[in-house]
């Protein structure tokens, strides 16, 4: 049992929705990722995903990449953002962090080396968005060896002759995202969202959490209402982005979770 399967095991009990909020590590400092980061399980947050900036971010919009060009300008590095990790576990550890990103700077660095740290650091899960079920081998069936729960991606165009293979492998949750195309650009759709959830979950008995094109409360508890959970992601970074104050990202993050919860 991870911290990521404890997490939806209490949920579940609590007849309660998941709430996963994303943030890119060093965006636009480390001091103020940070603050985000230690702030968000008290706003509500059940898991945290903590973006890896890459110079390369093929799935992510214009408001994701700019922020990993801010964190990367900053000098950001994939060692800094495990040092952020291990830092906020000084405080907490319980609210499960999974790393997000591609899978060039685990490449780089050894990925032996990496799932030891990464191990170290107080990581929960990873998901990697460029390595496809085929690549099994070279990071996923490593990584839950060690101990790591490995997320995997589905999409509109997940039809049900590639959903089993998606799901091999697969722990910690599903992660359906609810639109054809890259992070922040359009609007989930709980109408849509639905049927894809329950075709999802009669091949899993993992939990199944939608994210892309959430953006406001409402969104929020409409989308958890017809799935396990939702994810936040361009709508905070969107705010750090701008410079608002730490306080009011997270009373914005705690009126996402509120939704979510609702439902």
């Amino acid at each position: 049992m991870t911290r990521i399967d404890d997490t939806f095991a209490k949920l579940k009990a609590d007849g309660k929705k998941a709430f996963v909020a994303y943030l890119m590590a060093g965006d636009p400092d480390v001091e103020t990722s940070l603050q985000v980061m230690k702030g968000m399980p008290g706003a509500g947050v059940d898991i945290i995903e903590l973006g890896v900036p890459f110079t390369d971010p093929m799935a992510d919009g214009p408001t994701i990449q700019l922020a990993g060009q801010r964190a990367l300008e900053g000098g950001q590095t994939l060692q800094k953002t495990l040092d952020m990790a291990a830092e906020f576990r000084k405080e907490n550890d319980t609210t499960p962090i999974v790393l997000m990103g591609y899978y060039n700077p685990i490449y780089n660095r050894g990925v032996a080396q990496f799932l030891e740290d990464a191990k170290a650091a107080g990581v929960d899960g990873l998901i990697v968005v460029d390595l496809p079920p085929e690549e099994d081998e070279e990071l996923c069936i490593p990584a839950q060896e060690a101990g790591l729960n490995f997320i995997r991606l589905a999409t509109p165009t997940t039809d049900d002759r590639r959903l089993p293979k998606v799901l091999t492998n697969t722990s910690g949750f599903v992660y359906y995202v609810s639109i054809t195309g890259i992070t922040g650009a359009a609007a989930a759709q709980a109408a849509d969202v639905a049927p894809e959830v329950k075709r999802i979950k009669a091949a899993t008995d993992l939990p199944v959490i939608v994210g892309f094109g959430v953006r406001t409360p409402e969104t929020a508890q409409e989308i958890a209402g017809v799935a396990d959970g939702t994810v936040v992601g361009s709508a905070i970074v969107d705010l750090i982005g701008k410079g608002e104050p730490v306080a009011d990202i997270l009373a914005f993050v705690e009126g996402l979770a509120a939704g979510a919860h609702r439902a």
